[in-house]
């Protein structure tokens, strides 16, 4: 008795549901509630441009002299605006198809408006700091 014998032959297993040959034929499809990496890395950069967006408004919002959470906000913003496009970029379907495309281009612009509110910020204390500048 061969090796061939015990395992069988592998036209026979094209029929069983978790054969080899019919995971990797499969096109892998994800529901709306499957966490994928891609999603993953979008929701995180997404999540990390919404805390820049907050940062730079609530710095902008207030008096001249907030440099640190305008580095911040810039910062979050430029990282996320980073992570969301090399997801966009990775992505190889379009929505709905597990790969974070639409958190990628969520996240690419939020944290362009973030890194934007950073600039203004960082642009507003330098004004600020200049000699004969009135606050």
């Amino acid at each position: 008795m061969g090796r061939a014998d015990r395992i069988g032959d592998i036209d026979s297993w094209k029929g069983n549901p978790m054969s080899a040959h019919h995971l990797l034929a499969e096109p892998f499809t994800a529901d709306v509630q499957t966490l994928t990496a891609g999603r993953v890395w979008s929701f995180a950069a997404l999540l990390l441009a919404v805390v820049g967006v907050v940062i730079g408004g609530s710095a902008l919002a207030r008096p001249a002299g907030r440099a640190g959470r305008g580095r911040a906000a810039l910062a979050a913003g430029l990282v996320s605006a980073v992570v969301g496009g090399l997801v966009v970029a990775a992505a190889e379907g379009g929505p709905g198809t597990g790969y974070g495309i639409v958190g990628g281009f969520a996240a690419l612009a939020a944290g362009l408006v973030a890194a934007v509110l950073g600039g203004l910020v960082l642009a507003r204390s330098r004004r600020a700091d200049r000699p004969g500048a009135s606050r």
